[in-house]
């Protein structure tokens, strides 16, 4: 008798009648990191689109907000905000320095280091890429409020990842 009030309350053993069984935890659509990761291709598209006009990758485009909000920083320092380590952040820099956007200097207290600082046309660009955020954000359909939330939840997300890998984020 307990059973059946027990499943008319909508609880099993193994839990709320909501949770998915266990031979559909290994679907593809039961995986949050996929979900994550084609939410993540598809922004890349949208982004794609969005940085055209301004010439700039998605990750240069990452390097370019940290200079614009922080100015001039060590690659090191760079790499940490925008979770790349050194082997993908330097060919990345030298084709912003290319196409002079920012400037790479070794560190005269330290030679080891490399500090990166934007020059006038990055500093410039920053005006050209106010619209970036408004399209995409305009593009989820979400409400603002709804973004701010869902941003803080994948912060807090990956704050949880990272103190729960055995090596911590994958930057140098």
């Amino acid at each position: 008798m307990a059973e059946t009030e027990e499943k008319k309350a909508g609880r099993t053993e193994a839990g709320p009648a909501t949770e998915a069984a266990p031979q559909d935890y290994l679907r593809l659509d039961q995986q949050i990191c996929f979900a994550l990761h084609a939410a993540t291709r598809a922004f890349g598209g949208l982004y794609r689109t969005a940085l055209r006009d301004l010439g700039l990758t998605y990750p240069q485009y990452l390097v370019m907000l940290v200079l614009w909000e922080h100015g001039e920083l060590p690659v090191k320092q760079i790499g940490a905000h925008v979770r790349l380590d050194s082997g993908t952040l330097s060919p990345l820099l030298k084709r912003l320095e290319a196409a002079g956007l920012v400037r790479r200097e070794r560190s005269a207290a330290d030679e080891r280091s490399v500090t990166v600082r934007l020059t006038d046309a990055g500093a410039a660009l920053r005006a050209s890429a106010e619209e970036v955020p408004r399209r995409i954000a305009a593009a989820t359909g979400l409400p603002l409020a709804e973004l701010a939330d869902l941003r803080g939840r994948l912060t807090a997300l990956t704050a949880s990842l990272d103190a729960a890998s055995l090596d911590g984020p994958d930057c140098d």
